[in-house]
């Protein structure tokens, strides 16, 4: 697999969440990444990216001041800190390239935020 995504859980509205992805493609340490998710009967969006060396990053408007993007190139690692859960981060969480190219995608990582 190219991306393996880890570290969802099921976790109270208000509480927090680091998400994992290292990522097994031979370019990751040039290339724009970011974390897409999918909630029950919606389309996968796109939550958050970083580009190549860590030094721009980029939400959208529901995620602002609760997620943070960040990126380990050594380890060929992305990671997402979320904070402030609520329900509707309710989704599996996947992380590649931005744009996304050939459609490859790892099995995600389930994010379940409930009381």
């Amino acid at each position: 697999a190219q991306y393996e995504e880890s570290g969802g859980a099921l976790v109270q509205p208000g509480g927090s969440l680091r998400l994992s992805c290292p990522a097994s493609i031979p370019t990751f340490s040039s290339k724009t990444m970011g974390w897409f998710r999918q909630a029950p009967g919606q389309v996968r969006e796109e939550v958050a990216r970083i580009n190549w060396n860590g030094m721009s990053t980029d939400y959208t408007n529901s995620v602002k001041g609760r997620f943070t993007i960040s990126r380990d190139n050594a380890k060929n690692t992305l990671y997402l800190e979320m904070h402030r859960l609520e329900p509707e981060d309710t989704g599996t969480y996947y992380c590649n390239t931005v744009p996304v190219v050939g459609g490859d995608w790892g099995l995600g990582t389930q994010v379940t935020v409930s009381s």
